[in-house]
């Protein structure tokens, strides 16, 4: 849409959400509040974008200056949505199409309801078009006031109307679509002579029906789509309605979610394949891939990691920003941190913990271990208990396994430390020096073994005393 702009009022405190940061960087199923109005007017695909800061603009800029296009105006004082737009529309310049006015506070709004305002907007040859809803119980919102005419006679705000008015169902979003030469000159003439004290943007409907221009309105189709966040109350709600819509939109491409689905949480920035599938009270966050044919076990995290086909994760295990290759078997309850890979059909069993580890096709550690710093080649077999021990209080140092090695139950590798291929490590060993290839390396105590005869004697006094 070359001749639409959007403008994005993000600039409210939020008072009500008891927060020191700006009410727009409160997350949303991962992603800032703001994130979801920005992708929204990407997939519109409006000429121009302008967000509008305030409270915490910093934050604001600091996170969203990369949105190819972005521009921001600050709004030095929250006089009111009317200064807002003001603000954006400076920005804006000599811009003469058609101004999208969204609230950053609006993350349900979808491209479609948008798409669909503009075309009424256009259609209608309207100076103004108000995205409105009906609500059973309007509350606090605004009223649309529709005239004899079929087209939005006013709006007027829930504090400043008469209890005739707040009869009224159908409420203003807060979204509109407008004239962009007519807005210049409305904004102008609006003043602060309500309840609030503020410059509303709503009078500019008032300004253009004086005008004899006509004004029109579209109700939406889900309400959820033009639901507010306030508190952290409606944080919580909008989160729930958007973890729905993303875990619908797998559903749809060949994901099964087990029951109850509302117990899976998989935020916007995953993606899925094919026959996958994910156990109740499992999380897939940030920006991971999973691959087809998966399954992902009860209680299992995900974050940030990419995933190969057929890969088996098992209840309660977490992963975060790994790499696991086809075929792999996790858990339960392993931690897979920063920097590990997995390559093809490696295990990683119950109690496991890696970091910074790459295991080798086919490699293979079951039980309770810790494998830190490591390089492990193919087909290496480590037994339950094995740590690497790769911290002396001062620095990190690696430990490297080649390929084919048995490292033998209840193993201390202290690094830097190299195991040639091939080779055998006994269990309870503690290895400090480099092992050769189709070496045997063990480091037990002598085992004693003496007559305990005289023990079961001491007892027995100890028992007549």
């Amino acid at each position: 849409m070359d001749d639409v702009a959007a403008i994005v009022l993000a600039a409210g405190r939020g008072t009500r959400m008891k927060s020191d940061r700006a009410k727009v960087m409160h997350p949303v199923l991962g992603q800032p509040m703001l994130a979801w109005p920005l992708a929204m007017l990407e997939d519109v695909g409006v000429s121009r974008l302008v967000v509008v800061i305030g409270s915490g603009r910093e934050e604001v800029m600091e996170r969203f200056a990369a949105v190819p296009g972005i521009a921001f105006a600050w709004q030095r004082e929250q006089r009111g949505t009317g200064d807002a737009a003001a603000a954006g529309m400076a920005e804006l310049g000599d811009f003469h199409g058609t101004a999208l006015i969204v609230c950053g506070d609006v993350p349900l709004l979808t491209a479609g309801t948008v798409a669909e305002l503009v075309a009424v907007h256009r259609r209608r040859e309207a100076a103004v078009s108000v995205l409105t809803a009906v609500f059973a119980d309007p509350g606090a919102y605004g009223r649309v006031i529709v005239g004899a005419d079929g087209g939005v006679e006013r709006i007027i705000e829930a504090r400043d109307a008469a209890p005739a008015e707040l009869e009224e169902r159908r409420i203003n979003s807060g979204t509109y679509c407008v004239d962009a030469d007519f807005l210049r000159g409305a904004l102008a003439r609006l003043d602060c002579n309500n309840a609030q004290g503020e410059y509303y943007l709503t009078d500019i409907v008032g300004i253009a029906r004086g005008n004899g221009l006509p004004v029109a309105w579209l109700d939406v189709a889900d309400n959820d789509d033009i639901k507010g966040i306030n508190n952290r109350v409606q944080l919580g709600e909008a989160e729930a309605v958007m973890a729905a819509r993303v875990r619908r939109r797998h559903q749809h491409a060949g994901v099964t979610i087990g029951a109850p689905g509302e117990s899976v949480t998989i935020e916007a920035g995953a993606e899925i394949g094919t026959d996958t599938v994910i156990e109740k009270g499992a999380t897939i966050a940030g920006d991971s891939v999973i691959g087809s044919g998966v399954h992902i076990g009860q209680g299992a995290i995900i974050r940030d990691s990419r995933l190969g086909d057929g890969v088996k994760v098992r209840p309660y295990s977490v992963i975060e920003d790994s790499i696991v290759e086809d075929g792999v078997v996790i858990g339960p309850f392993a931690r897979l941190r920063t920097g590990t890979v997995l390559r093809a059909g490696a295990r990683v069993g119950n109690f496991v913990e890696t970091k910074k580890a790459e295991l080798g096709p086919g490699s293979k550690a079951n039980h309770l271990s810790y494998i830190g710093d490591a390089e492990i080649g193919a087909g290496v077999n480590i037994g339950a208990g094995t740590i690497t021990c790769n911290y002396d209080g001062f620095a990190k140092y690696r430990t490297v396994i080649e390929d084919g090695v048995f490292i033998g139950s209840d193993t201390q590798l202290v690094a830097p430390v190299r195991v040639g291929r091939d080779a055998l490590v006994g269990a309870g060993s503690t290895i400090t020096r480099d092992v050769p290839e189709n070496a045997v390396a063990a480091s037990r105590s002598r085992q004693t073994v003496v007559d305990g005869r005289g023990m079961a004697s001491r007892r027995e006094r100890r028992k007549d005393g």
